[in-house]
């Protein structure tokens, strides 16, 4: 931490406007990614921002955007009527900090477990589905164009890399085996106009107050697909922290979804498309929980890595009761 405050200092001094930086505080948020906090001060008034930033300012992940990318989401997010951070600026080489970027700080819970069942949000949780879809409508207008980079997928195509990195495991698990098959068989067409998808979006990575949705966040995923992804990845199972009967994130029925996002603009939802999204959503958990063990029994030990491996069977039992649907 102490490294951080002399070039975080100057770089409010040159980029943000301040004359000194104060109470900078790492983060629990933030599982690939670098979050910090920290007032920048001129005179006697502060402004609290967030540094974003790269694992030791250097372990870029392949599987990632890249933080510069990511923070050229959020600005062209921004401008189509997404709620997201403003972005202040991204770091450059002569900051001495590394690959990120600096942005507003946004008020808010971020807690999925709250969010979906704390008393403090109770108002707000009626109308989050509906919202969530006229969010998701607003991010499927952003132009693919403008981000050559980004990697493109068909359905078939997300499903052949995530049975191969099952298949990595060689650890078989029959109901996986089944899921994939059910997957293969039922895989809709690529879509006619692949859309720049959110990739991550879900309950734990909006930024929640009384109010509604006051930000998305972690656009590190973001890649051009179908956007019925976008919209299965939020109903799946894993995203509704104990309330089973709000599929939308713990929240919300999946028809406020579906009608907030055909309301403002987005496609038409074909449900039986939607239902095989959320199947995948669903796979696609229990793909990273199965990945989960190798990490805890090689570089990363840690009891957050165990835990998650573990839930492994939770998926199993989410996965055999929407085939069975």
């Amino acid at each position: 931490m102490e490294a951080l405050i002399e070039p975080l200092t100057r770089l409010a001094q040159r980029k943000l406007g301040g004359d000194a930086i104060a109470g900078l505080t790492r983060l629990s948020a933030g599982a690939t990614q670098e979050i910090w906090r920290f007032g920048v001060f001129r005179g006697d008034v502060e402004t609290p921002v967030i540094l974003r930033r790269a694992p030791g300012g250097v372990r870029v992940s392949d599987a990632a955007v890249g933080l510069a990318t990511e923070a050229s989401l959020l600005e062209a997010a921004g401008r189509a009527g997404v709620p997201v951070p403003q972005v202040l600026c991204v770091l450059a080489d002569e900051d001495g900090l590394g690959h990120g970027f600096v942005m507003e700080f946004v008020e808010g819970e971020t807690l999925g477990g709250r969010i979906a069942r704390g008393e403090a949000l109770a108002g707000a949780r009626p109308h989050l589905a509906r919202q969530c879809g006229e969010i998701l409508a607003r991010i499927h207008t952003l132009d693919p164009g403008d981000f050559p980079t980004l990697r493109r997928a068909t359905p078939a195509e997300l499903v052949a890399q995530y049975r191969t990195s099952y298949e990595a495991s060689a650890w078989p698990r029959p109901v996986l085996d089944l899921t994939f098959r059910w997957l293969e068989t039922h895989c809709p067409p690529p879509p006619e106009k692949p859309r720049l998808v959110h990739g991550d979006f879900r309950n734990g990575n909006l930024m929640i107050g009384p109010d509604g949705v006051r930000a998305v966040l972690d656009w590190e995923i973001a890649h051009v697909a179908d956007p019925m992804e976008d919209l299965g990845w939020l109903c799946t199972n894993a995203w509704r922290f104990g309330v089973l009967d709000k599929p939308v994130g713990g929240f919300g029925e999946r028809e406020e979804l579906w009608a907030g996002y055909e309301a403002a603009g987005g496609d038409p939802v074909n449900r039986a498309h939607a239902h095989w999204w959320e199947v995948y959503g669903s796979m696609r958990w229990g793909v990273m929980c199965v990945g989960m063990t190798a990490a805890f029994r090689t570089a990363d030990p840690s009891v957050e890595r165990s835990v998650i491996a573990r839930r492994v069977s939770e998926n199993e039992l989410d996965l055999m009761r929407l085939i069975a649907a």
